[in-house]
């Protein structure tokens, strides 16, 4: 059964091909398994929605999440410019407890993005 959560993951991840090529049809075979979480319970964490977007990506290291300081990380993915988008060390605890965190970017050539981040 494909749930909300991860048709958002597959549509920000660029796997909405695959998720539409699973409708319809008649196929019996069972669903792939998920990939097993790592030991924090978090096997992922990729933005699930950014405002706007025109290549922007953004993916935090499972490690980076038990972090006692703020991290943060560029986003430019295959835009043609760059932001930066910081989370706290709460934020980042928030998305180890499987919490949907939104922050904003830094704002690059007059806009900036929101970003809704989430860890499976």
């Amino acid at each position: 059964m494909l749930t909300r959560k991860l048709f958002l993951a597959q549509l920000a991840s660029g796997g909405w091909a695959a998720v539409l090529a699973g409708c319809g049809g008649g196929s019996d075979a069972a669903p792939a398994p998920s990939p097993a979480p790592s030991p924090g319970g978090v096997g992922s964490c990729s933005a699930v929605l950014i405002t706007a977007n025109h290549g922007h990506a953004l993916s935090i290291p499972v490690a980076d999440l038990t972090s006692a300081v703020a991290m943060s990380y560029n986003i430019q993915g295959s835009a043609d410019h760059n932001h930066q988008v910081t989370f706290s060390p709460a934020q980042l605890a928030s998305l180890r407890a499987g919490a949907s965190v939104t922050v904003t970017s830094t704002t690059t050539l007059s806009h900036s993005h929101d970003l809704s981040e989430t860890c499976t």
